[in-house]
């Protein structure tokens, strides 16, 4: 495709790798509908595998491995989605992981000696130089600060930003690409998708964004012992270094260090749930990634969160909607799930009665107690694929992260239910939005609203008034496709829009001000009720 290779001029470098990759790998389906194949001076290139004994989701996974970080996050999001893909993709793209070979010292020392003015075995008492985690974005060091405290040095991949930002173009072509080739496709919004996917790795291609998240969500906790944020340096910190304390846990899935340590698994069930909860549904800021590796097991039976390169963010709506939603599962509503649902996707035409009975086969397949809430949010996002629904964006998020802390809640303890353990949060999110204080807030707001509104009142009138005396009472309808609209459906349309005027001050507005005992707003109330009477009788009569 012409236009492709033009757009992604500047980018023609990676576009070349890109469609070689994924020819190699036989993702035939992706590169003929994206028109790569026929890109001008393409390498011609075996494949790299034997693609016959591959299933096409492995293919595209081991493809995307092959791509690079941003391909790696994309498919980690997608294996989240089972709104979007099936289970046949959703668990291949699962066995995505960001873990590579780490990048030799003497690449990272030059960059690293850059962002911290120094050699960084002047900067710390100890610096050891081989890598305790290496990812596709970044690699962690550890490290001993002159004052004693062990820390984690935190540094990004060299020369990654350029590859990341060229991808990003590159895709969100291909967003606008599908939305034109695959009209069914339009439906999961793959610009958006692409937007909050650039948003995500921007933010954690800037360590001090990482910073920021670690220190929003620690204030949510100040004052609490058990819940550990690590604590950040700032001095040393910058865009592709972060410093901060080490904290030392055992990860949720590691039974032996965990019995060994003699930890209450039970109550650290609890205090990760509670955690959580109250970050997602009270404060609307939360982890967005709660693995194994990033929530910790720390003695004293205290929880520690690391790695915010990631968070996720919920609207007071939104976390209403969550509330509703909670309820209607534990109430076995069909009704309410279905009316949920379709609020948050924002489907105006879905198949009802295919719907309807797939929300109750729902509820009556999780009716038992207790609930695996990670199976119910999964059944729950398939419901919306199999009757052409997409989630947002922002609640897909919040899933993964309640699903992947349901696991590791259960990894502590088995027969743990984050249903009843979310009880005390939920009734405090409810007292919190319920009470006089939140009333009151809510009727202040509708009383600024209205201020707004009726501050605007005379003029609409006056307005409205000067239009009825000249005869320019218009309706504008715009159709797509036509021309030209019919006469009689302008006259019908007027006739309503004089009536719904008219109707409005007799029922509404003329009444108040007959309240208020002003002749001068009585006199004009009552000339627009009689001008508008008679503009419909006029229009009767023009049939």
């Amino acid at each position: 495709m012409l236009k492709t290779a033009f757009v992604a001029a500047r980018d023609r470098q990676r576009l070349s790798e890109i469609a070689t990759i994924l020819i190699g790998f036989g993702v035939n389906r992706v590169v003929d509908r994206l028109g790569l194949r026929y890109l001008p001076l393409l390498p011609r290139r075996k494949p790299r595998v034997d693609v016959t004994r591959l299933s096409e989701p492995e293919r595209l996974r081991r493809a995307i491995e092959a791509l690079g970080p941003t391909f790696i996050k994309f498919g980690q999001v997608l294996a989240s989605r089972p709104d979007l893909l099936s289970p046949a993709w959703t668990e291949e793209l699962e066995k995505l992981h960001s873990q590579v070979s780490p990048v030799a010292w003497e690449t990272i020392r030059p960059q690293l000696e850059e962002d911290l003015g120094a050699s960084p075995h002047e900067v710390f008492a100890e610096f050891d130089i081989n890598p305790i985690a290496s990812a596709s974005i970044a690699q962690v060091y550890r490290a001993r600060l002159h004052t004693g405290e062990t820390v984690i040095v935190k540094v990004l991949r060299p020369n990654l930003r350029k590859i990341i930002e060229a991808d990003l173009r590159l895709m969100a072509h291909g967003a606008r690409i599908v939305e034109t080739e695959w009209p069914d496709m339009a439906r999961y919004q793959p610009r958006e998708q692409m937007r909050h996917l650039a948003e995500g790795l921007n933010g954690e291609l800037d360590l001090l964004n990482e910073a920021r998240n670690c220190e929003v969500l620690a204030q949510i906790f100040e004052g609490r012992d058990d819940i550990v944020f690590p604590k950040i340096y700032w001095e040393w910190c910058s865009e592709r270094v972060l410093v901060q304390e080490f904290i030392e846990g055992i990860p949720p899935n590691d039974e032996a260090r965990l019995r060994e340590a003699g930890v209450d698994k039970k109550m650290l069930a609890q205090k990760g749930t509670d955690a959580f909860l109250r970050m997602a549904l009270i404060e609307g800021v939360f982890h967005a990634d709660p693995h194994p590796g990033n929530m910790l097991a720390m003695s004293g039976n205290r929880i520690g969160f690391i790695d915010f390169g990631i968070i996720g963010r919920l609207s007071r709506r939104r976390r209403n909607q969550l509330l509703v939603l909670i309820g209607a599962m534990l109430k076995q509503d069909a009704d309410g799930l279905m009316a949920v649902l379709l609020d948050w996707t924002g489907a105006s035409n879905p198949d009802m009665t295919k719907l309807q009975v797939s929300a109750q086969a729902f509820v009556e397949s999780h009716s038992a107690i207790p609930l695996n809430l990670g199976l119910v949010l999964t059944d729950f996002m398939t419901m919306a694929r199999e009757n052409d629904l997409a989630m947002p964006t922002d609640l897909a998020i919040l899933f993964k992260g309640l699903v992947t802390a349901d696991g590791v809640m259960r990894h502590l303890d088995p027969n743990f239910d984050l249903f009843a353990a979310a009880g005390p949060t939920v009734r405090a999110s409810m007292q919190t939005q319920f009470s006089l204080s939140g009333l009151k807030a809510k009727a202040e707001a509708l009383g600024v609203g209205l201020y707004g509104a009726a501050s605007e009142l005379p003029t609409l009138i006056h307005l409205m008034l000067v239009r009825l005396k000249q005869g320019k009472v218009t309706v504008e309808i715009e159709i797509k496709g036509l021309d030209k609209i019919t006469r009689g459906i302008e006259r019908a349309a007027a006739r309503v829009a004089v009536a719904l005027v008219v109707a409005a001050f007799a029922t509404q507005l003329a009444p108040r001000l007959i309240d208020l005992g002003t002749p001068v707003f009585v006199t004009i109330g009552l000339i627009v009720f009689v001008l508008g009477v008679g503009w419909l009788v006029l229009l009767g009569r023009n049939k």
